[in-house]
């Protein structure tokens, strides 16, 4: 494992000169425990947390924080998997089971957030791998960064496919007082037998949704990344269907879709999955991504389009730029007040979008 050629930035793939952490700052455990059987936790002290977004990344941000490297979803596709090829290690079965965990993170982005060079820039977080993947409940990592980002009012958004994050709600609430905080939950189909395949460690597509109901209920708007949308296998039309009426469901601020894509490192694991599962649609495959990574323009239109028709239909929408939102006066026991009487200028309400 080549931890001294780990640099500053290299979580979104930038290079600097800087290692992020020295081999002698890493204490491998394992756990035998039902949930982390079979798992390996590499403990490193970072030297930076705060890694910055390539200028050439089509990502609307500019700085990320990742407590964790690798990720126990062992989401087939996740693009990430890339990641782990820096340090040696299998971006297929390693990647689900072999857990880089920045055990000093909250402590040292409190320290770079309280930096005079610091801006205040909004920070994403689960842009990479999941922060509130299964290794959270044990290490704990993210109440001290959401306590950080709160206590300097510093604007940030959270991606998960973790319920974990109910966890921290007081901690969201609190910083959404101060600040600008987004919460989107990754959910792309409904299909509990696609789930159980594709997405094995991570919670059903209804525990995600509850989460977003719950974050609701709490004054928390939660946006949905129905992602990804899985040619062949989620994009027929009562599939989307089905999915955005869930996502309507759950009271969420927004939809948007966002087909699969398939990057070196996921696409050789992603093929080989698919070639056990599906071996029928491995040339359909090749021939839709021979250009590359991405679908082509008039697929990932088409599905656009068709979501976005059906999140109009179902009063939600997709997510504008300005993603991160204020908190707002928690749901109120419709029985407790009573509603008002309808004027003139009464008109039905439409879920906002993010």
């Amino acid at each position: 494992m080549r931890w001294e050629n780990l640099s500053v930035g290299s979580d979104d793939h930038a290079r600097a000169d800087a290692a992020l952490f020295g081999a002698d700052a890493v204490t491998t455990r394992t756990f035998d425990t039902p949930e982390f059987r079979g798992t390996t936790f590499h403990e490193v002290r970072a030297r930076s947390i705060l890694n910055r977004v390539p200028g050439a990344s089509r990502m609307p941000f500019e700085w990320t924080v990742n407590p964790y490297r690798g990720c126990s979803h062992a989401c087939v596709y996740c693009f990430a998997r890339k990641t782990h090829s820096y340090l040696d290690l299998d971006t297929g079965l390693g990647f689900d089971t072999q857990i880089v965990v920045k055990v000093n993170a909250p402590e040292l982005l409190r320290r770079q957030l309280a930096s005079r060079r610091w801006q205040g820039d909004h920070i994403a977080m689960g842009t990479n791998v999941d922060c509130y993947q299964r290794a959270e409940g044990r290490y704990q990592l993210m109440p001290g960064i959401l306590a950080a980002l709160r206590d300097h009012a510093n604007p940030f958004s959270i991606l998960t496919k973790g319920t974990l994050i109910l966890r921290d709600l007081d901690l969201l609430t609190q910083a959404a007082r101060v600040t600008d905080v987004g919460v989107n939950v990754s959910v792309g189909f409904t299909d509990p037998a696609l789930w159980r395949t594709v997405e094995p460690g991570t919670p059903a597509p209804e525990r995600r949704l509850d989460v977003v109901r719950t974050l609701g209920e709490h004054g928390i708007g939660c946006g949905v990344l129905m992602a990804p949308v899985i040619p062949f296998l989620s994009d027929e039309p009562a599939q989307l269907r089905a999915t955005v009426r869930a996502i309507a469901a759950s009271g969420a601020t927004s939809v948007t879709p966002l087909v699969l894509h398939l990057r070196p490192g996921a696409r050789e694991w992603f093929m080989a999955w698919l070639a056990r599962e599906h071996p029928y649609l491995v040339r359909r495959y090749e021939r839709l991504y021979a250009d590359g990574a991405y679908a082509p323009k008039w697929y990932q239109r088409r599905i656009t389009r068709q979501v976005h028709e059906l999140a109009q239909e179902y009063g939600i929408g997709p997510a504008r730029a300005g993603m991160p939102r204020r908190v707002r006066p928690a749901r109120q026991d419709p029985a407790a007040t009573p509603a008002p009487a309808p004027t003139a200028s009464s008109e039905p309400t439409q879920l906002t979008l993010l």
